[in-house]
C-alpha cells in the first residue's frame, strides 16, 4: 500500500488488527503503539512499542521489537538471581537508558508489580526483579528493559493526529514474542491488509518526536 493512502486511512480512524481505531481516545496502558512507516525518529522508527503507563501523570512505553546481545547476568551483575541469566536485555526506549524495568507474565504480580495487560506485569524495583527471578521464570515469561519512552499526553496525541502511529490491542503473546525482529514487519503486514486506499495526504513530518519525555519515579 502507498505511504499517501496509509496516512488517509490514519486519520480517518479505520479500524485494524485487533479492532483497533487510530483515534487518540482509544490510548490506554496495554494498547500497541506501531510506527508509520514514514516515522523518520531513529529512537522510533520500526519499534512496537506497548504502553504500560497512561495518565494524568504521563504515558510511558517499552519498545518490544530491540533486543540487544547483552545478557542479563552483565547488566544486573549482583542482583540475586540474576547471575546465570543468560537472556538479552532489551532497549526500552530513549530515556533514563540506566533504568532497569521487566515486563513479567504471572498468574500473581511479583512484588508490588503492575498490572499492564492480561497477566502481563510491570516490575520496576529491585525487590520485584528479585522475586522474579528467585521465581525461576524464563525468557517466556520475563523480558528485562534498559530504559522506556515518554510522552505527555498531549504530545502523543498530536503525534497521532500527524499519523505518526498506529494503535493495536497488546498481549502476552505480542509481549513476548519468540522473534521480537520480525514484530514490526507482521503488524505492518496485517495493519496493511485492512487499510483501504483512498487517495493522497501530506506525509507525516514530527517536529520533535522523543521530545518532551517524562521522568520515571
Amino acid at each position: 500500500m502507498g505511504t499517501a493512502a496509509t496516512m488517509l486511512c490514519l486519520e480517518a480512524g479505520v479500524r485494524l488488527a485487533g479492532a483497533q481505531s487510530m483515534r487518540p481516545t482509544d490510548l490506554a496502558a496495554g494498547k500497541l503503539l506501531v510506527a508509520s512507516p514514514d516515522l523518520p525518529d531513529p529512537n522510533f522508527a520500526k519499534t512496537v512499542v506497548l504502553l504500560v503507563q497512561y495518565d494524568a501523570d504521563g504515558v510511558m512505553g517499552l519498545i518490544l521489537n530491540r533486543r540487544s546481545k547483552v545478557p542479563i547476568s552483565r547488566v544486573l551483575d549482583g542482583l540475586a538471581g540474576a547471575k546465570n541469566r543468560p537472556e538479552p536485555v532489551y532497549a526500552g526506549g530513549p530515556v533514563g537508558r540506566t533504568d532497569v524495568l521487566a515486563l513479567v507474565r504471572s498468574r500473581r504480580p511479583p512484588g508490588d508489580a503492575k498490572r499492564v495487560v492480561g497477566d502481563v506485569f510491570l516490575v520496576s524495583t529491585k525487590e520485584g526483579l528479585e522475586k522474579t527471578f528467585a521465581s525461576a521464570a524464563d525468557s517466556d515469561t520475563v523480558h528485562v528493559y534498559l530504559g522506556y519512552s515518554g510522552w505527555t499526553a498531549p504530545q502523543l496525541q498530536h503525534e497521532l493526529d500527524l499519523g505518526a502511529w498506529y494503535i493495536l490491542q497488546g498481549s502476552a503473546k505480542t509481549v513476548f514474542d519468540s522473534e521480537p525482529d520480525a514484530l514490526w514487519p507482521q503488524l505492518m503486514r496485517e495493519t496493511e491488509m485492512r487499510i483501504a486506499s483512498r487517495g493522497p495526504t501530506k506525509p507525516f513530518r514530527p517536529q520533535a518526536a522523543g521530545e518532551g519525555l517524562l521522568p520515571l519515579d
